[in-house]
């Protein structure tokens, strides 16, 4: 049995605490594939790459038996809502 998408969810909240997080598994069930949005102030002044760590940092265990990870969004609670209010405004234009 491979990975649930609830241990994911709960490996990165106990490690990055983020103010958002979304995690799909787009392996059918099985638990080999997860695409991942993450927002969370531990990614304050890091680069993407840095950023991408920190994720596989704290899935360290889970990486054992997960195939591919897609970190879709890595973002600080900023650019979240940045982004947010860009996309709300583009919608109502």
């Amino acid at each position: 049995m491979g990975v649930t998408k609830e241990q994911v969810e709960s490996s990165l909240t106990a490690k990055l605490n983020p103010s958002h997080l979304e995690v799909i598994d787009t392996s059918g069930g099985c638990g080999a594939k997860f695409s991942i949005v993450i927002v969370t102030e531990q990614f304050e002044g890091k680069r993407l790459l840095e950023r991408h760590r920190l994720v596989n940092g704290a899935l360290a265990e889970e990486m054992k038996e997960i195939h591919a990870l897609s970190i879709t969004k890595a973002a600080t609670p900023e650019q979240w809502k940045q982004q947010q209010e860009s996309e709300k405004s583009q919608a109502t234009a």
